[in-house]
């Protein structure tokens, strides 16, 4: 047999239809028209230093790659593109602006008033005494032009039902077209050799991603969204420390209602679930058919952790520039995905 024909029959189908929280959106529309409608906007939550040995630049960036950029900084500034950093990675079809960080130690800082791209802006340089390191930011600010709307009142709808929150979904662009990443995942949990240490991350994230949000989806799909299990792993909104509901009386439930306190789902990792009683049981159950990605995270050395079931927009506000045409502004905690809010709104 081929390598080829190894491959295809390696192939399995991950189907990237998750359950909607309201049902399918009634209108259609579009965005990301043009870059300048998706507009995302840094926040990391602490201030730097101004001394120190890595240089910190603000940088908005249109229609231009997290990664590119990152290398041509560090071409620019004459150090090893392991020196250069950012919190994440942003939209390429997108007006981003986001912190990278430089490690120069020692050394004068660059003027990178004659650093040139096309799309790219410096707005300020400013030292801290530590790199940005991924993840490290406290959120995002959206600024999202949603265009061609079909039904202006159920767009309306929408927007009220979303203040309610969203299923807390990692966003179809981490799995790849027809979940291609989680397939790749297994593969290579199946011994398939990946050199390339993005590429395994990515794949990684992937299946871990899409185990996560089958246990969101099918959460909906029962009505278990809001209503918790005995032994629920729930996480207090504010900080990541989460704790396994000890029983359903009526004060832990004022405090999931006041959301004090928010449900969970699975990040899978090595270890035993964080759930107990009848939610192990239940997200044990919806994982089921998913033995071979959940042996290969743990072999991978990820670890069991948590995240919030439900996302609840920030600052959500909506200006109609027109019938068809809705500027919607929101903000979302580190490593929650804006369309995550866009797929409840429209189609």
């Amino acid at each position: 047999m081929s390598n080829s024909e190894n491959i295809q029959e390696e192939k399995k189908v991950f189907s990237l239809d998750f359950n909607f929280l309201y049902g399918k959106p009634k209108s259609s529309g579009v965005y990301k028209q043009c870059c300048e409608d998706f507009v995302v906007k840094e926040n990391l939550g602490f201030e730097l230093t101004g001394e120190g040995e890595h240089v910190c630049l603000w940088i908005q960036k249109i229609g231009e790659n997290t990664q590119y950029l990152a290398r041509q900084l560090a071409k620019f500034a004459e150090i090893p593109a392991r020196n250069v950093s950012y919190a994440g990675l942003k939209d390429r079809q997108g007006d981003t602006w986001q912190w990278f960080s430089l490690h120069i130690p020692g050394k004068i800082t660059p003027d990178f008033n004659l650093f040139e791209s096309e799309g790219v802006t410096i707005h300020k340089v400013i030292r801290h005494h530590k790199k940005i390191k991924t993840g490290a930011l406290d959120g995002n600010h959206f600024s999202i032009t949603l265009r061609d709307i079909s039904d202006k009142q159920a767009v309306e709808q929408a927007l009220l039902n979303v203040q309610n929150g969203v299923p807390n979904y990692f966003g179809e662009q981490r799995f790849g077209f027809d979940g291609f990443n989680v397939n790749s995942a297994l593969m290579m949990f199946n011994g398939r050799k990946i050199k390339d240490r993005f590429k395994r991350g990515i794949y990684l994230s992937a299946a871990r991603s899409y185990l996560f949000n089958q246990v969101v989806s099918q959460r909906i799909a029962d009505e278990l969204y809001l209503q918790p299990l005995l032994g629920d792993c729930v996480q207090f909104v504010g900080n990541r420390s989460f704790f396994p509901l000890p029983d359903l009386e009526q004060h832990s439930l004022q405090r999931l209602q006041s959301r004090e306190i928010c449900l969970t789902a699975p990040l899978w990792g090595a270890g035993e679930l964080a759930s107990e009683l009848d939610a192990k049981c239940y997200e044990t159950k919806v994982l089921a058919d998913y033995q071979e990605l959940q042996a290969g995270l743990a072999k991978n050395g990820l670890k069991q952790e948590r995240r919030p079931l439900l996302l609840v927009a920030q600052e959500l506000s909506a200006a109609w520039l027109d019938d068809q045409t809705v500027c919607i502004n929101f903000y979302l905690p580190s490593g929650c995905y804006a369309t995550s809010v866009l797929r409840e709104l429209i189609q």
